[in-house]
């Protein structure tokens, strides 16, 4: 039987990966207009925008969607 976690695209990536495949993708301002956090519009780091998301759940889920959205887009 197919575990149902397998088909689960965020199974398995660390939120740092994903954090810097879409800073990779978009950069800093393109990854601060399409999710509006101060992290990352003012001196932003991974280390910092990681703390903020971890913390922050509307955060994190907004950054996972957009994480979701660009793998769709990506093919």
């Amino acid at each position: 039987m197919d575990d149902p976690k397998s088909r689960d695209p965020l199974h398995g990536v660390k939120l740092e990966q994903i954090l810097k495949e879409l800073v990779a993708h978009y950069g800093w301002d393109g990854l601060a207009e399409k999710i509006n956090i101060n992290c990352f519009k003012i001196n932003p780091s991974i280390s910092s925008s990681l703390k903020l998301i971890r913390r922050t759940a509307w955060a994190r889920t907004k950054l996972e969607d957009l994480y979701i959205y660009y793998l769709i887009k990506k093919g």
